[in-house]
């Protein structure tokens, strides 16, 4: 520091000491949980408070805070905001149902505020930060595409609707990945007409997913073990069009070339009409 003059930095440190001092000024009115009623003190008092409570880890406390600004100070500029930050705040605690209702509160009550796509989001990720918690159980999976996609829909301009494509493909993604899995559990122990109903889902509803390749190539197995060669064949063609430098192509064609048989498309199963939309480009 020269002449008397604060550089950028110095400012922007003394800026932080200040807002600092202010808080623990306003939080120092507090005892742990007050003793005299929390009417006692303004909304803005009881918001920094549960900010404190929040900064030092205390989820609990914080939540208890930003709810009682909504109880005392009901419809005012202060309850909004701390209903939005009880959201954050059951989330961050992974209290994931009581952070969705608060969610849910806010974009039912300001639909219209610049905070509602943020709160559609968390509500998004109460479902989906669940996914990998919930075994094949797989309702919570697809509560958090449709959420997901409202957030895509509803608020496409807004800063999380980037972030909600990318969970909204890894969601999908993941929804095609429990199909592989039980039809794996069916063609491991030759439930082979159990397994190709799971992989056919794959193929028909999962189709941009990373499963697809494996799925044609599980087809292509199972056919081949009933016996039913045409079916066999049409999916192997479908796996070499679409995904020709895959070991799931590598292996299939090796299954089928190996029973003196080739890659090739037939018109009288169900593959039929995947092979004329993804090889032929015919929908209609």
């Amino acid at each position: 520091m020269s002449g008397g003059k604060f550089d950028a930095k110095s400012k922007l440190k003394a800026g932080a000491l200040l807002a600092a001092l202010l808080v623990v000024s306003a939080c120092g009115k507090f005892n742990n949980r007050p003793d005299v009623p929390l009417e006692n003190y303004t909304p803005e008092e009881i918001y920094q408070r549960g900010e404190y409570e929040l900064e030092r880890g205390d989820e609990k406390d914080a939540v208890f805070y930003f709810s009682e600004i909504e109880r005392l100070y009901p419809y005012s500029e202060w309850a909004k905001r701390a209903l939005i930050m009880q959201a954050y705040t059951y989330h961050r605690d992974r209290d994931y149902p009581n952070s969705r209702a608060a969610a849910q509160r806010f974009v039912d009550f300001y639909p219209a505020d610049k905070d509602a796509a943020y709160a559609q989001y968390l509500l998004a990720l109460s479902y989906y930060d669940q996914i990998d918690e919930v075994g094949r159980d797989q309702g919570l999976t697809f509560q958090a595409l449709q959420a997901l996609r409202a957030v895509i829909e509803r608020y496409p301009d807004s800063e999380y609707a980037r972030s909600a494509i990318l969970k909204f493909d890894l969601a999908f993604d993941h929804l095609s990945a429990k199909e592989m899995e039980i039809g794996r559990y069916y063609l491991k122990r030759e439930h082979y007409t159990a397994a190709i109903n799971r992989f056919r889902v794959v193929v028909e509803e999962f189709q941009t997913t990373s499963q697809t390749p494996e799925a044609l190539h599980r087809l292509v197995e199972a056919y081949l073990a009933l016996g039913l060669n045409e079916e066999a064949q049409t999916a192997g063609a479908i796996l070499g069009h679409n995904f020709p430098s895959t070991e799931f192509y590598q292996d299939s064609y090796a299954l089928l070339t190996g029973k003196g048989l080739e890659p090739k498309a037939f018109d009288n199963n169900w593959l039929s009409a995947i092979y004329r939309q993804t090889v032929k480009g015919e929908w209609l």
